[in-house]
């Protein structure tokens, strides 16, 4: 017999972008409906630098949540050069900081702040690296020789592989893994190593973006690659293997920005990524390992309870209807289409 019912730990979103302003005012909901937590990107305009422009972003958050909402912001530091290893720790033993994102400069959105040297950002890795902080990093070289479908796979061999042999001790996220290399990396890791995997990587290629005409909406960084990486992702995702878990890197943009010569990167997923991914897990067979994927393995990573509360997903023999645009007060954002039927839905 078909399952059509599922009940599992209420979830966490190990990658996610609010934005800022009315843009957060507008999204914020999708979010807390479904997810108690969620790793919250510093890359705004200006980035999130200090610990005290994490407090004051954290308290901006929670004046956007709908009233009875319980969703609890876990915050970053968007690493530079000149990041201050001090306020890194006081942030961190403050329970404020969970961890310090590693954007290579120019690798994506608000991303041209970000590390060009890694000798100069060494201090602070090596003070992370000391009191057990986690590095999360965009994984992605930007060299302009490097094609771009081979980024992540450059980076894991000139960039972490070296940092991770200098500092074994860091504890490192492979955010959005996009390759079979960066599966195969986590794997061949004997410790302080996990990557989080986003829902649409789990369901587009890179035909997405470029069959049949350019689609922007699929187009985000890293970009998706060949079918071989999608299912080498997916197989990881519904294997249970606790290095990974649930990242949706959900990312608005105004349809503009997204539809225009030069176009931005990024798929908001927040809405429907649960039904997305009790589809995918469906039909892998593995329905049984989306709480591990979703619920259990991230707050084992960051050292935190699992979330008390559940959530119920039920099969509908009907199709479940989401927007296919979000209003909000800084423009019209795409909600992501995974081009198939969606049947899974999630009761309140």
């Amino acid at each position: 017999m078909s399952t059509t019912e599922l009940t599992i730990r209420r979830p966490d979103d190990w990658h996610l972008h609010l934005r800022d302003g009315a843009m957060l005012e507008g999204v914020i909901a999708d979010t807390s409906r479904h997810f108690a937590r969620a790793i919250v990107m510093p890359n705004l305009v200006p980035p999130v630098v200090t610990t005290a422009e994490a407090a004051a972003y954290r308290d901006r958050i929670l004046a956007a949540l709908p009233e009875g909402d319980r969703f609890e912001p876990l915050m970053t530091l968007y690493l530079t050069e000149h990041t201050d290893p001090d306020d890194v720790q006081a942030g961190y033993e403050s329970g404020l900081i969970r961890a310090v994102k590693l954007y290579p400069a120019g690798a994506t959105t608000n991303s041209h702040g970000g590390v060009r040297d890694m000798a100069k950002a060494m201090p602070v890795l090596e003070r992370m690296a000391e009191i057990g902080l986690t590095l999360c990093v965009h994984g992605e070289v930007t060299t302009p020789e490097v094609d771009i479908f081979d980024r992540e796979a450059v980076f894991i061999d000139t960039v972490l592989e070296p940092l991770r042999a200098r500092l074994p001790e860091l504890r490192v996220t492979m955010e959005h893994v996009t390759t079979r290399n960066g599966i195969d990396y986590i794997r061949a890791a004997k410790e302080n190593l996990a990557g989080t995997i986003t829902t649409h990587h789990l369901i587009i290629n890179r035909n997405a973006i470029l069959v049949g005409g350019i689609r922007p909406h699929y187009y985000c960084l890293p970009v998706a690659k060949r079918e071989e990486h999608r299912l080498a992702l997916r197989a990881a995702a519904t294997s249970g293997d606790a290095r990974f878990f649930l990242g949706t890197d959900s990312a608005p943009h105004v349809d503009p920005m997204k539809e225009c010569a030069c176009g931005c990167a990024g798929i908001y997923t927040s809405i429907n990524t649960m039904s997305c991914l009790a589809h995918v897990f469906e039909q892998e067979g593995a329905l049984d390992r989306l709480e591990a994927f979703a619920s259990l393995n991230g707050p084992a990573w960051y050292g935190l309870p699992v979330n008390a509360e559940t959530i119920r997903l039920v099969r509908r023999a009907e199709p479940v209807a989401f927007p296919a645009k979000r209003e909000t007060g800084a423009g019209t954002v795409t909600v992501f289409d995974p081009m198939f039927p969606l049947h899974w839905d999630v009761v309140e």
